[in-house]
């Protein structure tokens, strides 16, 4: 065996697959000169490195759950002329994740709220950011599961390990009381923590027509931190400390709210 044969095999045992692929090439220009020995090492470890990022970006982005992958790049800011495009590039830079800031997209379907919602968590993912794409309906039925099971709080400790959590499509459908409770507490939990994105077809005047199975008290909080967003009232009537998180994310001067029309 000859020594390029017993490096092959050690790179190949050390899972250093890509030096090992371009090694015949970096040693052609070693011979010829145009390396020297420093800069042969550079470029394979380099090469090395850019392969184990890209990846680990890939599966990164597989693991997010994206329902599509689609970046900012694909997006045609002249169908949406009314959404502020140096805003959502803002977004793109992630800032808002350092600053927990919560960002909500509002508007009718087919307007872009979720190809947008995505391209930040893609673009999260990529940076190597734990990040998680989940339908509001998908997320409502489990933590619904889970109450049947009493395994509500193991729910929200699974939802809140990432640092961005996408929530897609929120009002579409009416939530059941012990699911609606559930997304309560999560937001109880990630609430000045990690920032979460949500996507809804609903504007706040609708939303307790979306939690007509909850209690009469609970939909008068609904309504109460309506009237808060809009005339920025600093009361809270009594609610749990799960209702009052929902209503603060809702009120807080850390959420953007971003109209689509």
């Amino acid at each position: 065996m000859t020594s390029f044969n017993v490096l092959q095999n050690n790179l190949e045992e050390l899972s250093l697959f890509k030096m090992n692929e371009i090694l015949p090439n970096v040693i052609d220009k070693s011979v010829k000169g145009n390396n020297s020995l420093l800069d042969s090492l550079i470029e394979l470890t380099s090469a090395e490195i850019a392969f184990r990022d890209e990846r680990a970006r890939k599966i990164n982005i597989t693991v997010s759950h994206f329902p599509y992958i689609k970046t900012i790049k694909d997006f045609d800011f002249s169908f949406q002329p009314t959404i502020n495009k140096e805003q959502i590039l803002d977004f793109m830079s992630l800032r808002f994740i350092d600053e927990k800031t919560n960002i909500i997209f509002i508007g009718s379907s087919g307007v872009g709220k979720t190809h947008l919602a995505t391209a930040i968590g893609i673009e999260a993912a990529s940076k190597r950011i734990s990040t998680y794409f989940i339908n509001f309906a998908v997320l409502m039925e489990k933590f619904k599961q889970a109450a049947k099971e009493n395994r509500v709080e193991k729910v929200v400790k699974h939802y809140l390990k990432y640092t961005v959590l996408i929530l897609d499509e929120i009002g579409y459908l009416p939530v059941d009381k012990d699911a609606a409770f559930g997304f309560f507490q999560l937001i109880a939990a990630r609430y000045e923590f990690r920032p979460t994105i949500l996507t809804t077809n609903q504007p706040f005047s609708k939303w307790p027509m979306c939690l007509a199975t909850l209690s009469s008290q609970t939909q008068l909080l609904t309504v109460w931190f309506i009237t808060a967003k809009l005339s920025k009232s600093p009361a809270i009537p009594t609610a749990s400390k799960a209702e009052k998180s929902l209503m603060l994310l809702l009120t807080d001067s850390s959420l953007i709210i971003v109209h689509f029309k």
